[in-house]
């Protein structure tokens, strides 16, 4: 990634938002750190998971967590699972020299929101950070001024609790990222109707994002993320089958009852 010190003196400062930067390399921590606090970001800098998560427990979470995948000791997705099982839903953005999809989609199945090589210029890093922080605080905007009649919605043998993103089927909860209840909700509130992979991207990453891969990258972003939903949904119940593909469009959530 280029990240070489530029004057920042004509570039816009954008509102101060808190982004974690967890790598071992010393000098591309420090480099990439400098680099979008010169943007306006408050950075905060470890040099391994468990430093990192040291101080998550302590301070409470950022708004966004910049993650090294390979780290000795304790690996980036062990982080994010970590991360995941104390119910920490900040965004999570892997940020590595791994450039097989294998390695992106166990991310993203991990709960990522995104994965970009290291060798992509700080513009692009930069602003697919604004892209994913803009979209997340829309979506908390949007649950903010939620009508409280709205706050628990039900479809079929699926309940959701809106103002605390919870999700339930047959009055078993299912463990939801908030990006997957997001998604859920969205399909369900739409049973029965078709949503194109990129509307369903645009609840992952904000609207406008543009994938590294373009088309095909978003479609195998968001198809990563319905796959993990549709296990968590399995796991409680096997014959679990309401999301439906629609293949070369997107997905819809059947309007049935559910088995």
């Amino acid at each position: 990634m280029n990240l070489q010190i530029r004057d920042t003196t004509s570039e816009r400062i954008m509102p101060t938002d808190r982004i974690m930067i967890v790598d071992d390399d010393g000098m591309f921590r420090e480099s990439l750190a400098q680099n979008l606090s010169d943007v306006g970001f408050a950075i905060q800098a470890f040099e391994d998971g468990p430093a990192a998560l040291r101080h998550l427990t302590e301070a409470g979470a950022p708004d966004m967590i910049l993650l090294d995948w390979k780290m000795p000791g304790m690996t980036g997705i062990e982080v994010l699972r970590e991360l995941r099982d104390r119910n920490f839903e900040t965004p999570v953005v892997f940020l590595t020299v791994l450039s097989d999809q294998i390695y992106e989609e166990a991310g993203l199945l991990g709960g990522a929101v995104d994965f970009i090589e290291k060798s992509r210029g700080f513009s692009i890093l930069s602003r697919r950070i604004e892209l994913i922080l803009k979209g997340s605080k829309a979506h908390d905007a949007a649950r903010a001024t939620n009508d409280p009649q709205q706050a628990v919605f039900n479809q079929g043998k699926l309940r959701l609790q809106r103002d605390v993103n919870r999700a339930f089927w047959k009055d078993v909860q299912i463990d939801l990222t908030l990006t997957e209840f997001q998604m859920v909700d969205y399909l369900a509130s739409r049973a029965g109707r078709d949503v194109r992979y990129r509307d369903l991207y645009d609840i992952v990453h904000g609207e406008g994002f543009a994938a590294g891969q373009g088309e095909i990258g978003f479609r195998a972003n968001v198809r990563a993320f319905i796959k993990r939903i549709r296990q968590k949904f399995r796991d409680v119940d096997g014959e679990f089958a309401q999301i439906e593909n629609y293949p070369g469009f997107g997905y819809r959530w059947s309007d049935g009852d559910g088995v």
